[in-house]
């Protein structure tokens, strides 16, 4: 097994909103890893709980970054890489705990890879460990991840000790801090959802590598209030307007327009599903917010684009897959749902499969 010290000195940046109830097992959780950790941030994104009390009452060790407010955790991310002293950085959520051997394990991935960026374990649900939340996964061609093992029971799971995966899902995550940075770091316009895919999709065209590491695992608790969805009969407003937004936001910035094209019937196709079922949730307004809002944001997005498309050494036809569309159950759920979704992930694949030939 590699040296848990090959990478040399890990700093480990927790970004923090109002998570007081989340913070004390998140740290302690870290304080059992076995590694060469010498310095653990926590970037507050103007928390209006105690959480900063706190920090200071019993973990006077911890250094602390404030953000002047909360924009979202991407600009507190790219804060805590910058603020880091060293270049390999353990980033984690507020509401993820830490396993035993857990950072070991990406380490060993990070030193037996070639260019590798991103280190992630398996997470998994802190209410029920033995299902897999997140697990990596590939770029869908409509502006979506493709997620590995999602909701799977563990002894179901597909994988081995350590898999390329296209996708990292920003739970707990190993990266390397430069190649990170080098890259632009998160996208600060998307504030929260689809800010991982986006980072994800501009190091995969760069060249860099993402690995999954199936036998380290972090448990992750409740997510963000009011935009994280797991279950109940109402889908979150705020996620139905970043849905909206971001999405496109994505792939306006790093389809190329042949791409675009080409990849057009099926994201009009999904678009036209999706708003069905946002007028569905209540969430028709959030929707055409979330539209106006991306229109306004275009003359930013499109500099940002020739930047990124000036460098990328990989196309979209290696990165994008047809499918398939991963789904929260508690959506599947519904009668009228389920056959409509089915059918428009057959559809949308079909579509791939004759698309992707014309894309390179």
């Amino acid at each position: 097994m590699a040296d848990s010290s090959a990478l040399g000195p890990i700093s480990v940046v927790i970004v923090n909103y109002n998570g007081e109830a989340y913070l004390e097992e998140c740290l302690g959780s870290v304080a059992d890893l076995d590694g060469p950790i010498d310095e653990v941030i926590v970037v507050d994104n103007a928390s209006t709980d105690r959480s900063v009390a706190l920090l200071a009452e019993r973990h006077a060790s911890v250094r602390v970054v404030p953000m002047q407010r909360n924009d979202g955790p991407a600009p507190a991310r790219n804060a805590g890489m910058r603020a880091a002293r060293n270049r390999w950085v353990l980033a984690l959520d507020n509401d993820a705990v830490c396993t035993q051997g857990m950072l070991a394990k990406l380490v060993r991935a990070a030193v037996e890879h070639d260019r590798v960026a991103i280190v992630q374990p398996r997470s998994l649900f802190y209410a029920d460990r033995s299902r897999v939340h997140y697990d990596g996964g590939a770029f869908h061609y409509v502006g979506l991840i493709a997620l590995r093992n999602f909701y799977t029971p563990i002894a179901e799971a597909e994988g081995e000790r350590v898999v390329p995966v296209d996708c990292a899902v920003a739970v707990a995550l190993l990266v390397d801090r430069d190649a990170l940075l080098a890259a632009g770091g998160y996208d600060e316009s998307f504030f929260i959802l689809f800010e991982d895919l986006d980072l994800s999709y501009r190091l995969r065209a760069l060249g860099h590598r993402i690995l999954s590491v199936e036998d380290a695992t972090v448990l992750h608790k409740g997510g963000t209030p009011g935009i994280s969805y797991r279950e109940g009969p109402r889908y979150p407003g705020s996620r139905v307007f970043f849905h909206s937004r971001n999405r496109w936001l994505f792939i306006a910035k790093d389809y190329r327009v042949w791409t675009i094209v080409a990849a057009l019937p099926g994201l009009v196709a999904y678009e036209i599903v999706w708003l069905a079922f946002a007028i569905a949730s209540g969430g028709l307004w959030p929707w055409i917010k979330g539209k106006l809002e991306f229109v306004r944001l275009v003359p930013g997005v499109l500099a940002r684009r020739r930047a990124f498309h000036s460098v990328r050494a990989i196309g979209d036809g290696p990165l994008l897959a047809g499918g398939p569309l991963t789904l929260t159950p508690a959506v599947m759920q519904s009668a009228w749902k389920r056959p409509l979704l089915a059918g428009l992930d057959r559809g949308l694949c079909a579509w791939w499969w004759l698309a992707s030939r014309v894309v390179p």
